[in-house]
């Protein structure tokens, strides 16, 4: 069982921002930036070239509706997406609100992040992905599905 699966089961805290049937975003716990969360299929498929279309077309749409509410919460001119698939056998896509390509770099994981600094970005991210319509995909608690 991936932490992952555990982070969904509530066995190991998370922060979530989006659940549906197919997917869960969570924050990450050394965010590039204030906002970066991970969208993770609900199935344990270890590479993102393993995913079937739906669950691949699905991933790239939920991170592409969070990135849209990313940039305007965190006031960025973007948002970026990496998928790079070594820390942890389960995929999942980085989506980071960004001001430049740096964000992107794993150089700019922030370690020891204050929990409360997570939690504030996630609550803004929750509430601008419920303003926009997305309410039926946000969980009731930041802390649980």
């Amino acid at each position: 069982m991936s932490i992952y699966t555990k982070i969904f089961a509530g066995e190991i805290p998370g922060r979530f921002v989006w659940a549906d049937e197919v997917c869960v975003a969570i924050a990450t716990i050394e965010p590039h930036a204030d906002g970066h969360i991970l969208v993770i299929p609900r199935a344990e498929i270890d590479k993102f070239t393993d995913l079937d279309d739906d669950t691949a077309n699905h991933l790239f749409t939920v991170a592409r509706r969070i990135g849209k509410v990313q940039e305007s919460v965190f006031d960025v001119p973007r948002a970026g997406m990496v998928i790079a698939g070594y820390g942890v056998p389960h995929c999942h896509l980085h989506v980071i609100p960004m001001r430049s390509e740096k964000e992107l770099s794993f150089d700019a994981a922030r370690k020891d992040e204050p929990q409360d600094r997570i939690d504030s970005a996630m609550t803004r991210l929750r509430e601008g992905l419920i303003a926009v319509g997305h309410a039926d995909h946000v969980p009731a608690a930041i802390d649980s599905l």
